[in-house]
């Protein structure tokens, strides 16, 4: 039976090694809390790292789709997007919803972990009532995990769990430390039939900005978790096999400091990339140079006129007079696809096509 939390002692996880570890990346979290403060519109980050997030997170589970995709769909009609996209778009959506809803109240309901399953699988299926769950090695067939079948005992655990996220006096660990805790014991209730993975992977995020961690939802461990795909199964599963804590605690610590690196380097290269183009824009179009159409070009990598339009308040003649402008200086690419014109930063596409 899976036990509620608290569990019965810090020492079990807390030791030398997961304190040290810890220490470490609160310091690489706190450098990312700085760098995307620097970034003067925080639009431009969840609009676009959620995006990116989402891809990755999606392919945990095998859902697969392109940079290009999933940018393009922004832009495109939604006949023209593939089924793969819509479902990280979902992903990205119930991403952001968490968030506004987290940094509003500073907590972590039950209701609002329902909504982001619920819009990621667009069901109202709620949590499991059915037994028959089992977690399965995809090669062998063989059951390596049964979590909890009793409807009763899966709504128990989850509303413990979340106290657990939400009242500190519960337990005085390390935060980075708790969320590994949470992110373990989420897994293990496995308390939908699907989007778990998915949902789980949210509520780190949501967990870090709840407690003032992060300001934004941008320490995305999708992409650590794809590449070492097989360690974190395989911790995961140990800890309920063994009641060994410290290799899976280290293991999503330096995840966060890995992540927390990358993602600074990326946030710094997009600030820098903004600043280039701001220059560009005032030396060779300084009549249609205004912060809020650089805005636009980095809260969209793929905009349309459509866009401009609602973002400046402009007519759709003077949006695409200033599109065209910055096609002709070779900081936008235009395309066609269909009836319609998108013009793609293509920087921005490089910079996130190289960090993929």
């Amino acid at each position: 039976m899976l036990p509620t939390l608290p569990l019965e002692s810090l020492e079990q996880w807390e030791t030398r090694a997961v304190l040290k570890k810890a220490a470490q990346a609160h310091r690489h979290l706190a450098e990312l809390k700085g760098v995307a403060a620097t970034i003067p519109n925080e639009e431009i980050l969840i609009n676009t790292l959620t995006l990116q997030e989402a891809r990755h997170s999606s392919e945990i589970e095998n859902i697969i789709t392109t940079q290009d995709d999933l940018y393009r769909a922004v832009v495109a009609d939604e006949a023209s997007v593939s089924p793969e996209t819509k479902e990280v778009q979902d992903y990205a959506r119930a991403l952001r919803a968490g968030f506004h809803s987290v940094r509003q109240s500073r907590l972590m309901r039950l209701d609002d972990i329902l909504l982001i399953q619920q819009m990621i699988e667009k069901n109202r299926a709620g949590l499991r009532k059915l037994p028959g769950t089992a977690l399965k090695n995809q090669a062998t067939g063989e059951v390596v995990y049964e979590p909890p079948q009793s409807a009763l005992e899966i709504e128990d655990l989850m509303v413990n769990l979340v106290a657990y996220i939400n009242d500190d006096e519960l337990c005085d660990a390390d935060p980075l430390v708790k969320m590994a805790i949470i992110h373990h014991q989420f897994e293990s209730i496995h308390p939908f039939y699907d989007g778990n993975g998915r949902t789980g992977r949210i509520i780190n995020m949501l967990y870090l900005v709840a407690n003032d961690l992060l300001d934004l939802p941008v320490l995305y461990l999708s992409r650590y978790l794809i590449q070492t795909k097989a360690s974190y199964y395989r911790e995961l599963q140990a800890v309920r096999d063994t009641g060994n804590w410290e290799p899976w605690l280290l293991y999503m610590l330096e995840g966060i400091i890995q992540t927390a690196r990358q993602t600074v380097d990326l946030i710094a290269r997009i600030r820098d990339l903004m600043q280039h183009t701001k220059h560009r824009m005032r030396e060779e179009c300084p009549k249609i140079y205004r912060q809020e159409l650089l805005n636009n070009l980095f809260n969209h990598p793929y905009t349309k006129i459509d866009f401009v339009v609602e973002d400046l308040a402009v007519s759709r003649i003077t949006a695409t007079k200033y599109l065209d402008e910055l096609v002709g200086i070779g900081l936008l690419e235009k395309t066609r696809v269909g009836r319609s014109n998108f013009y793609i930063n293509t920087s921005l596409m490089a910079l996130f096509l190289e960090r993929a």
